[in-house]
């Protein structure tokens, strides 16, 4: 392949995946080797339902971080739609980064996921690295048995520990990355830091400040969708304020009241968290319009999914 002027010929360029159970710590490293908060972050699992493009470049490499939802055995239609994104993206990308936190033995979820891999290498041989995340949260010696655990797993390219906390090992993840994609010129412009949409970067920002001090079933039954972004007329060009207008769909009443908290307070503490997250996204002032609703049922529904956007 040729380079163009101005890049070495050494230069690589390529899509990596992150792949892991649900709360692996992902969308975690996304943010961390990114530089920049493109994915949400939660506590809760299943938080990612789309995949994120984050983009890492310098004078010899451009990666495309390719975030997913976590690979699961589903129990919903939106379950099952969830693994399909997955599986579409493993198969159009360079590089696997399969994540396996290192707090926690690999169990049935890792075993699932180890299989689902190893049967995507029978088409095609897509090197595979094996991420030890939140490696700051053990030992030594108890890093060094998930090291030897995730060893029985599978037949990975490369193991590695690191934390996106405190940034320990990023840079060698980030090499291993590297040296495994293909050469190839830049894939995007280098001031481009995510391709992600603006909307669903303000819904997802939303969805995970609702997230926050939620039960565990919350998590699931959230969806957030932008319905209107308008600039307000007749402001000074020095102070432009956009208008946001979001709706919270839940599945019961009992958590859209939940959301809204007493006398509205947890609904004014989720947009004004989400609105200082959006306005640093904007670069603007931002007037936020929260809205909650009831949509019964909306993971097993086909016509609702889609019209969340699923």
């Amino acid at each position: 392949m040729t380079i163009p002027a101005g890049f070495p010929d050494d230069f690589r360029a390529g899509f990596v995946c992150f792949v892991g159970r649900p709360n692996a710590g992902k969308s975690t490293l996304t943010n961390a080797l990114v530089g920049q908060k493109i994915a949400i972050t939660s506590n809760k699992p299943q938080t990612t339902r789309h995949t994120v493009r984050g983009i890492i470049g310098d004078e010899a490499s451009q990666i495309v971080v390719v975030d997913t939802p976590g690979l699961h055995k589903p129990r919903t239609l939106l379950g099952q739609r969830l693994n399909d994104v997955v599986r579409e993206t493993l198969l159009d990308v360079d590089v696997i980064g399969f994540c396996m936190p290192a707090d926690q033995k690999p169990g049935p979820g890792d075993k699932y996921i180890a299989a689902e891999l190893e049967e995507l290498r029978r088409g095609r041989r897509t090197p595979i690295i094996a991420i030890a995340t939140k490696a700051d949260l053990v030992s030594r010696d108890q890093l060094a048995e998930h090291l030897m655990a995730i060893d029985q797993l599978g037949d990975f390219d490369e193991i590695v520990p690191c934390s996106a906390v405190n940034g320990e090992q990023l840079d060698v993840v980030r090499r291993l990355i590297t040296e495994k994609l293909p050469l190839s010129p830049p894939l995007y412009p280098e001031d481009v830091l995510t391709d992600e949409p603006t909307d669903v970067m303000i819904a997802e920002l939303v969805r995970e400040a609702a997230l926050e001090g939620v039960r565990d079933e919350m998590p699931h039954s959230l969806a957030v969708v932008v319905e209107e972004m308008l600039p307000r007329e007749d402001r000074p060009a020095d102070k432009p304020l956009m208008d946001v207008r979001v709706n919270v769909f839940v599945e019961r009443p009992s958590q859209k009241a939940i959301i809204i908290g007493k006398g509205g307070s947890r609904l004014r503490e989720v947009g004004t968290t989400s609105r200082k997250a959006i306005e640093e996204l904007l670069g603007q002032r931002v007037h936020l319009d929260l809205h909650v609703k009831v949509a019964k049922d909306w993971q097993r529904d086909p016509k609702q999914l889609q019209r969340l956007g699923f």
